[in-house]
């Protein structure tokens, strides 16, 4: 399995197991991504580890960087988001799942989503990515589900360098930190590393290069996971994200990048066409396309009430989280919430600029306004303490309706999903006359 000092850069080695697979896989060979395309699946918002370049942004629709996505999916969506793009993009021969948080740490809605694609399309390729906290826990189901790559994000294997990377990780009901944290995401990371490659899943690694961190440690990294049987790595360029710990730190340059890459080609080829990809993304590497396909604009009409199982999504105006106490023209985020009665959860929040700032500053928000709308599209309906009566029919256009309310969000919500099934009764009738 591994290539013991492989100078071979011409393509991968491959496995017996996976190898057709793989030569439809983008990410596993270097000939593959000018020619099959992939699909991002945003279905798991969730994540286990905070790490201090990451700052998970779900509605920049101009960010390309992992951790990004323009809406979260349930796996019902996801598979009617996927039969959509199917239709549209030819050689779509991938679909994976990135996130936007950990996929292991959303591991029902990954599995699920993954088996209702998997059950009408044998010939699409399965795979998936993450930090690998949770991987002894479903290695196993990995391998059963025939899941055949799998790309695992180790950026160290010292746990006093883990320390200055990681700033902490829930495991098991417990927030570590520090080089407990460290260590034990380590652990977990290399046993379940371990497990895949015994039954024959192709493994890659994922490095971010953070200079005066672990850019002198890399190579070490690579030399482990070779000996475990690691098919490839890739070494990323830190990119600082607002927000994050490490935002004010210098990029990584892709000078460097390469360099790190050559000096660690001796161990393990190494991927060098990354795009380093949003968790929504679909289209060949290096031509997203994932803004054609937000699966609010394609989404069926709102008056059979978001019917997939009879859940609601709902977008709060809230300042705290609590309280339904924040005009919707004020609010510079939403929280979305899905379910229904007494079942809602949080599923994502979603930063927008704000559809006012009082009569005197309306004019000339036009686009800010759209914008607005358009990233809460794909919700059912909006609690707000207030909304004005334009806002109001500009929603209704878009299938969204507005629902007032002054109390604590849970009870909004089931008043919200009340209201709701009330106006689809009446639909109901409207229909039968």
């Amino acid at each position: 399995m591994s290539c013991g000092g492989c100078n071979d850069k011409s393509e991968f080695p491959m496995t017996t197991l996976a190898s057709e697979q793989t030569a439809k896989h983008p990410c596993y060979s270097k000939d593959a991504h000018t020619k099959y395309a992939r699909m991002h699946l945003p279905v798991a918002p969730h994540c286990n580890i905070s790490c201090n370049y990451c700052n998970r942004k779900f509605n920049c629709v101009n960010e390309s960087r992992p951790g990004v996505t323009s809406e979260v999916l349930t796996p019902i969506d996801a598979k009617r988001k996927f039969d959509m793009v199917k239709e549209k993009i030819e050689h779509l021969s991938v679909v994976g799942i990135a996130g936007p948080g950990d996929a292991l740490a959303n591991w029902p809605e990954t599995r699920e989503a993954i088996e209702r694609i998997k059950r009408a399309n044998s010939d699409i390729v399965f795979c998936l990515s993450t930090n690998g906290l949770m991987l002894p826990e479903f290695a196993q189901e990995i391998v059963e589900l025939a899941i055949n790559h799998v790309t695992v994000t180790v950026n160290c294997v010292d746990p006093e360098i883990g320390a200055k990377i990681y700033k902490f990780i829930n495991y098991r009901g417990q927030k570590l930190t520090g080089i407990e944290a460290a260590k034990t995401l380590l652990e977990n990371q290399l046993k379940g590393i371990e497990y895949l490659i015994r039954h024959g899943v192709l493994v890659k690694i994922n490095i971010v290069m953070i200079k005066g961190i672990n850019d002198l440690h890399i190579p070490v990294v690579v030399q482990k996971v070779k000996d475990m049987g690691v098919f490839v790595t890739n070494i990323m360029p830190l990119i600082p994200a607002p927000g994050s710990v490490f935002e004010s730190m210098s990029q990584t340059s892709m000078k460097e990048v390469n360099d790190m890459r050559s000096k660690c080609e001796q161990f393990l080829p190494q991927m060098r066409h990354c795009q380093q990809c949003r968790a929504d993304a679909i289209g060949l590497l290096g031509q997203d396309r994932s803004h054609e396909f937000r699966f609010s604009a394609e989404r069926k009409d709102k008056s059979s009430f978001y019917a997939s199982e009879d859940k609601l999504k709902i977008a709060v105006t809230t300042k705290y989280g609590r309280i339904v106490d924040q005009h919707f023209g004020y609010a510079d985020e939403f929280l979305i919430y899905e379910g229904s009665k007494g079942k809602f959860r949080l599923i994502e929040t979603r930063k927008v600029e704000k559809y006012c700032h009082g009569m005197e500053n309306c004019d000339g928000r036009e686009s800010i306004r759209s914008h607005t709308v358009d990233m809460i599209s794909d919700c059912d309906a909006v609690l707000t303490m207030r909304i004005g009566f334009q806002a109001q029919k500009r929603l209704l256009k878009h299938g969204i309706y507005s629902i007032e309310f002054c109390d604590s969000v849970e009870n909004g919500l089931d008043y919200t999903y009340e209201q709701l099934e009330v106006e689809k009764t009446r639909k109901k009738k409207e229909a039968v006359l």
